[in-house]
């Protein structure tokens, strides 16, 4: 029985909500790099060079690393529904990997920040391949 006073709730396209968690797991991202800077030495680090990334080639993978979640934002909207499930089952699962590795490797007083978002991460990008393994199929 409906309650009169109950808010209407509307089903999310399963595009969409793929957008918004890679959305959600690209802010994590940048508040942990933001976060970073506030670890005694790292900005003194960038400075002078003695960082993570510290050739060309490294910054180059690392940014490869970001700008696939960021495009999945998009092409996650955009591609078609066979595509779109398999990267989404694809990269979830290699990102869901890579931070639990991360959270797992990462584990220092001033980097406890770090190691709680590479796990919100890690359970966002799980939701992802949940979401994509469940994609609904077509009535025929």
């Amino acid at each position: 029985m409906k309650q009169p006073n109950q808010y209407q709730d509307f089903k999310v396209n399963v595009k969409i909500k793929l957008a918004l968690l890679w959305s959600a797991v690209m802010f994590c991202y940048i508040y942990g790099d933001y976060f970073q800077l506030y670890v005694p030495g790292k900005v003194e680090g960038l400075i002078g060079g003695n960082n993570m990334l510290d050739n060309p080639f490294k910054l180059l993978m690392a940014s490869l690393l970001l700008a696939i979640p960021a495009l999945m934002v998009c092409l996650s909207v955009f591609l078609k529904p066979a595509a779109n499930r398999f990267l989404n089952l694809l990269l979830g699962t290699f990102y869901t990997a890579l931070m639990l590795l991360i959270a797992l490797t990462s584990y220092s007083d001033w980097h406890m920040f770090y190691v709680f978002l590479a796990i919100l991460e890690s359970i966002l990008t799980a939701i992802i391949v949940i979401n994509a393994y469940k994609w609904p199929k077509n009535k025929e």
